[in-house]
């Protein structure tokens, strides 16, 4: 070899020696790919709590209580307490993310007050209209006539786009849908959220926060059908209407695998409901609710950045477990805040024989006062033995409900309402 292709060697050689020896640590324990997630933000809400506007995990361990789970990925979650409303710890609660179709809880929490299960709606081209491309449908055909309790149906178990524009189009369609939405989300403090599309599709400006998804849910759950609804498994959906023939339908099932127990996905002991929602901005988000020895919790986890199979599922349930194995074992990080209405007992709970549920110490249907020893023994929320019509829901070995009474807690007594300053698919 001639002196100058020696030289030629030993400069390239110079040059891919550190590429080659750094390669491998450019990757080591996955450091690039933490690297290129986003960051939350450096100020959040303190809705609920200073520590709830914190960046990062925040938790409070005492004596005998249990680490958190190692295989968390999820930009932002939270474990609650359905009862009394603490917040045991969380992670970004208050990161505004897309929401994907765990929105669909705010919709049902707005709208199902408004219309009788019985009420029946034959569907219309201008219904349908506007449905995002590579929506989640439920299989609604025009001109085919569905009762409000079909339409539900497709909103909860298979989180129907089509269910949700016709319900919007009954309430005078989706702008005006958009702004109860909106109007609700405010009333029950749930200020990180802003509404843009009913059924949760991905939309620019549309966000909402593992903090509020929680609240929204538990809102939701104190009203029998959203109950109902959240904890039904699978269902008859009514087919297209033939000249002549038996109207046939076809099963649907809930798309809540915790619930169901589907590809892959253990059903988990005590599970209630509440939603599951998946966009390509959104990623995975899931907010669920389950009771374990008369405890009763709420977790959300919004878009997990694990390769795990059913990530969103899996982590819920590993925060469900630390949950109920942590309760009464570690200090509060936060409160989910009372709706406003739940200070001045003008609020409803929203049920649909139109009737209102008193506050706490008001009276009730029947004129009598609600104790207040009861009030205090149970945090104002609890659980009841009852859902719509008494009829009980059992679910994989338990049986699930929430009373209607809020618990106002001192704090919450006083806070004013105030607009936080912050303020700015397919749908499975």
């Amino acid at each position: 070899m001639s002196a100058s292709n020696r030289t030629a060697w030993a400069v390239a050689a110079a040059v891919l020696l550190p590429l080659v020896t750094a390669a491998p640590a450019a990757h080591a324990d996955g450091k690039d790919e933490k690297d290129k997630q986003p960051k939350p933000p450096a100020v959040m809400s303190t809705v609920g709590g200073a520590l709830l506007g914190k960046p990062g995990t925040q938790v409070q361990l005492g004596i005998g209580a249990p680490v958190l789970p190692k295989e968390l990925s999820a930009r932002s979650w939270i474990v609650a307490d359905a009862e009394s409303g603490q917040v045991l710890a969380a992670h970004n609660a208050h990161w505004r993310l897309a929401p994907a179709s765990t929105l669909k809880m705010l919709f049902a929490d707005t709208l199902l007050p408004k219309f009788p299960k019985s009420q029946n709606r034959l569907v219309t081209t201008a219904d349908l209209a506007g449905i995002g491309s590579g929506s989640s449908l439920v299989g609604i055909k025009e001109k085919q006539t569905y009762s409000v309790h079909d339409l539900w149906l497709g909103v909860f178990l298979r989180s129907g786009n089509d269910a949700v524009h016709v319900l919007s189009s009954m309430n005078n369609g989706v702008r005006q849908t958009v702004k109860d939405m909106n109007d609700h989300a405010a009333e029950l403090q749930a200020l990180d959220t802003h509404v843009v599309s009913p059924d949760g599709y991905d939309a620019p400006g549309q966000v909402s926060s593992a903090y509020d998804l929680t609240l929204i849910a538990r809102n939701g759950m104190q009203k029998p059908d959203f109950r109902e609804y959240a904890a039904t498994p699978r269902a008859a959906f009514p087919g297209e209407q033939k000249p002549g023939k038996k109207r046939e339908t076809f099963e649907i099932q809930n798309t809540n695998r915790l619930l169901t127990g589907d590809l892959g996905v253990a059903p988990y002991q005590g599970i209630a409901g509440v939603k599951n929602g998946n966009t390509t901005h959104a990623g995975s988000t899931f907010t669920g609710v389950a009771e374990r020895g008369g405890k009763v919790l709420l977790v959300t986890v919004m878009n997990p950045s694990s390769k795990e199979q059913h990530a969103v599922y899996k982590e819920t349930a590993r925060l469900l477990d630390w949950g109920f194995a942590a309760a009464g074992k570690v200090t509060p990080v936060g409160e989910l805040v009372p709706p406003t209405s739940a200070r001045t007992g003008t609020g409803s709970t929203g049920s649909t024989d139109g009737g209102a549920t008193p506050a706490p110490g008001k009276n009730a249907p029947d004129g009598s006062a609600a104790p207040a020893a009861a009030e205090e023994r149970s945090g104002g929320v609890g659980i009841a033995l009852s859902v719509a019509g008494g009829a009980l829901v059992l679910l994989a070995g338990a049986v699930f409900l929430v009373n209607r009474r809020w618990p106002l807690s001192a704090s919450g007594s006083r806070r004013r309402r105030s607009r936080d300053p912050l303020d700015p698919d397919v749908n499975p």
